[in-house]
């Protein structure tokens, strides 16, 4: 899958999808300090799932649904939580 990681994903997170034969760019090595609106529009013009971090978020939980929900994620605003995923349309 084709990711685009803001700037609040962890290391350890980038590092465990890159692991997982994932497609993942960085934004903070490409476009540091680009402002929400710049980030989504780059994640939907490369057609890229656009992944951000809560701190709480361990790299496991994160590949595990990024690998279960697939193209699910597409077009759509996912929260991924230890033990639950909610996913709802683009706000």
């Amino acid at each position: 899958m084709n990711l685009l990681a803001d700037e609040s994903c962890a290391g350890p997170v980038i590092r465990a999808l890159l692991e997982a034969g994932h497609d993942v760019v960085a934004i903070a090595e490409v476009a540091n300090g680009a402002t929400d609106e710049q980030v989504l529009e780059r994640a939907l013009n490369e057609k890229r799932v656009l992944i951000t971090e809560d701190r709480d978020s361990k790299p496991a939980t994160v590949v595990e649904a990024v690998a279960r929900l697939g193209s699910r994620l597409r077009n759509a605003f996912t929260v991924v939580e230890p033990g639950r995923v909610r996913i709802s349309g683009r706000p």
